[in-house]
């Protein structure tokens, strides 16, 4: 028997469908705004003529934007932070989120709370500097990976994920004579890949966004990441070609599409990322709310 659905169960899912629509333009018109007129010709952007599509196409902006030697460098500092600081985050996460999974760890609850307390309570940003150049890492890659080697919740997300495994599965290699390490390569972790792959969006979109802490921790401008740099160019129209930008011919570049343009390239490689795990994504974050 075929359910049909009555007349006003049709015009709510149509109100429904309509609601979204406008919530997802005006999510991505702001986007596609930032890229229409960084590819604009800077006499349409000063009149003000960009709404919805480019005018006088150019790529110039871009141009200038990957002429400048910061850009470039800071783009593959960025690219770096975020695969070392990613790896280490799965490892310690999956290192801490393991134990706390297996219900024979005699110290499971209590080392539960201590992990829990830090979620609410820190030193500070103080004694935070003060670890990190006591560990002579500053003005080094070490000081925006290392001390953010463990987010908590997403520790507490994974360790849900190892929970959901059936009990039999350790078991089965316990009995093939796996020890503990081995059982958590070698079996729970090839099983466990949309949650590690929800942890590696999350871990890899913080490491690439972040720019305080390089603000902070770093001084030496060749180990800026693309964040601060474009903070710089954004915020303080701090940009070494700006020499050129009066230079370019027939305005074809203005201020304002090239702060666009920088947005965009340090938006987009971030977002190429988010296609190779999407499959998995629904599913990792779906685990975290099935089981505390």
């Amino acid at each position: 028997m075929v359910y049909e659905k009555s007349a006003s169960s049709r015009l709510l899912d149509t109100l429904i469908t309509l609601i979204m629509i406008l919530v997802v333009l005006a999510t991505l018109y702001p986007f596609y705004y930032l890229t229409i007129v960084s590819l604009s010709h800077g006499n349409a952007v000063l009149r003000g003529d960009v709404r919805l599509w480019p005018v006088g196409l150019t790529l110039e902006s871009y141009a200038l934007v990957f002429h400048d030697p910061a850009v470039p460098r800071s783009l593959m500092n960025s690219v770096r932070y975020t695969v070392v600081g990613t790896l280490i985050n799965l490892v310690m996460t999956s290192l801490c989120a393991y134990p706390l999974a297996r219900p024979r760890f005699s110290g499971r609850k209590v080392l539960t709370w201590v992990v829990s307390l830090t979620m609410f309570f820190s030193g500070g940003l103080i004694p935070l500097y003060l670890v990190v150049m006591q560990l002579g890492i500053k003005n080094s890659m070490w000081a925006l990976v290392l001390p953010w080697a463990i987010n908590v919740w997403n520790m507490f997300i994974l360790r849900t994920g190892f929970q959901q495994i059936p009990e039999e599965v350790y078991e089965a290699a316990t009995i093939d004579g796996a020890n503990d390490l081995q059982t958590m390569v070698q079996v729970i972790l090839p099983l466990s890949k949309p949650v590690l792959a929800t942890l590696l969006m999350f871990y890899a979109v913080g490491h690439w966004n972040e720019f305080f802490n390089a603000l902070i921790f770093l001084d030496d401008r060749n180990l800026y990441p693309i964040q601060l740099v474009m903070r710089n160019i954004v915020i303080l129209g701090q940009f070494e070609q700006t020499n050129q930008l009066g230079a370019a011919a027939d305005f074809a570049v203005v201020e304002q599409t090239l702060r666009y343009a920088t947005i965009m390239v340090s938006t987009l490689p971030i977002l190429a990322v988010y296609p190779f795990v999407q499959k998995y994504f629904v599913r990792g974050v779906m685990i975290g709310a099935i089981k505390g």
